[in-house]
């Protein structure tokens, strides 16, 4: 499997989805393709070709959990190691993420600074680095 370079992020409110795009690419060094919703995550996501996508639970028209299974019908992005971003980290609701194939859940709010590593440690989690 390759490095981690391309992560597609989807959250539907605008100023977390700046700060937590400005922080991947700044503090992480990824490219980062930021989608304000599941619909248009599905349409951008074939040319993007990411290699890690972050999905927040909620948000209206196609939830977290909707948009994955969208996205898990497209060629080449089956196997694509997802984390999933929510405020609701209950145990249970951290099963249920986790048996849909998240391989790591972040915790809202996140910390900007730290959010790469989060996803760096997810991704070594998925890919077994």
């Amino acid at each position: 499997m390759s490095d981690l370079n391309r992560i597609l992020y989807v959250e539907d409110e605008a100023d977390i989805r700046t700060v937590a795009q400005l922080a991947l690419e700044s503090v992480g060094g990824f490219q980062v393709m930021a989608c304000p919703g599941g619909k248009e995550a599905v349409a951008a996501a074939p040319q993007f070709a990411p290699d890690l996508i972050v999905l927040d639970v909620m948000m209206p028209g196609m939830d977290g959990p909707t948009t994955l299974a969208e996205l898990r019908k497209l060629d080449g992005l089956e196997k694509t190691p997802v984390v999933f971003m929510t405020a609701k980290v209950q145990p249970p609701e951290i099963d249920f993420y986790k048996s849909l194939g998240a391989v790591e859940v972040i915790v809202k709010p996140f910390d900007p600074m730290a959010l790469s590593d989060q996803v760096r440690a997810a991704w070594r989690t998925a890919t077994g680095a």
